[in-house]
């Protein structure tokens, strides 16, 4: 499975589905969040148990979220992922108690790869701050 196909079936899997149990294979023993602004765990390394918490973490305010990619370019040790996402939030998110409404956001983030094809961490850029917007629009 090429580099593309790997992280297609990853962002399935792990981020759309939920399976926290599948982490492991798809990631390497150490996944470094290189940038991600607004992301608790930036500058942080995690390894798979780490990544699989953060995961369920993450999903809690809205475990229904879909990510749709949107295109991939493959360079010799990266894939770069353009995306959008979407979800309901349907549990309370951190000074904002759950709305029911749909929140949407974009963005796009740069995945490293080993020798052996295994995720090594990302780079990133997201519409944090229109998901706050969107949060405080919804404020019932």
């Amino acid at each position: 499975m090429g580099r593309k196909a790997r992280l297609a079936a990853f962002i399935e899997a792990v981020w759309n589905r939920g399976d926290a149990a599948a982490v492991p294979g798809y990631l390497a023993p150490a996944y470094t969040i290189h940038h991600d602004p607004g992301d608790p765990w930036e500058g942080r390394t995690l390894d798979p148990a780490g990544f699989a918490e953060r995961l369920l973490q993450s999903r809690a305010p809205f475990p229904d979220q879909r990510f749709t990619v949107l295109r991939m370019a493959e360079d010799e040790d990266a894939v770069i992922m353009t995306w959008t996402w979407e979800a309901t939030h349907l549990g309370d998110f951190p000074g904002f108690p759950a709305t029911g409404s749909t929140i949407r956001m974009s963005g796009a983030t740069a995945y490293g790869f080993d020798s052996e094809d295994r995720i090594t961490g990302h780079w990133q850029i997201a519409d944090r701050l229109g998901v706050f917007q969107q949060l405080q629009a919804n404020r019932t």
